[in-house]
């Protein structure tokens, strides 16, 4: 009968240790799968943010290339300007042609998202234009985009060059004395 308790106490001993060892198992698995959880919800975010960054730069890509090319369309521009002040055939040619390679260069490069930013007769926003003069007006609101100086340029939803503009300010009012 002693040997009965004593087989008795050592079977209770064990049946403890593994519910210990079974505890302590459960524990570390339930540790793991948190550990785990919280590592692919790290990485599901960081492959998430990687993906939006990729899209950016992607999505600006040409901003670079397109900026340089403003210039070459401001010359073209000015070129048209020039060349319709005269009458010869030549200069009516010559201005037809520079008319035409500036109408196809803006339609490509609207293709890539590049918007002229419309400012002649549109109230002054200083996000979009640069106010390079005032001038004195009676027949226009007051801070009205009087005159274009230099195209402004819209590239995606991102201003790539502001507008340079001439703004309407009221007249002063003499009264003689």
């Amino acid at each position: 009968m002693m040997e009965e308790n004593t087989q008795t106490a050592e079977t209770s001993a064990d049946v403890e240790i593994q519910q210990e060892t079974c505890e302590s198992l459960r524990a570390e698995r339930d540790e793991y799968r948190d550990k785990h959880l919280r590592l692919y919800a790290e990485f599901e975010n960081y492959r998430k943010k990687a993906l939006k960054d990729k899209d950016e730069v992607l999505k600006y890509a040409n901003e670079s290339m397109i900026y340089e090319l403003l210039p070459v369309m401001d010359s073209l521009d000015m070129a048209l300007q020039h060349a319709s002040t005269g009458n010869s055939d030549a200069l009516t040619a010559l201005a037809k042609g520079v008319e035409n390679t500036l109408r196809e260069m803006n339609r490509t490069l609207e293709k890539f998202g590049l918007t002229q930013i419309e400012a002649a007769g549109k109230a002054f926003d200083p996000s979009v234009h640069h106010a390079m003069s005032q001038v004195e007006r009676n027949d226009m609101d007051e801070n009205m985009v009087v005159q274009e100086l230099r195209k402004g340029y819209m590239y995606k939803e991102k201003v790539l060059r502001a507008t340079l503009v001439t703004v309407s300010k009221k007249a002063s009012q003499n009264n003689g004395d």
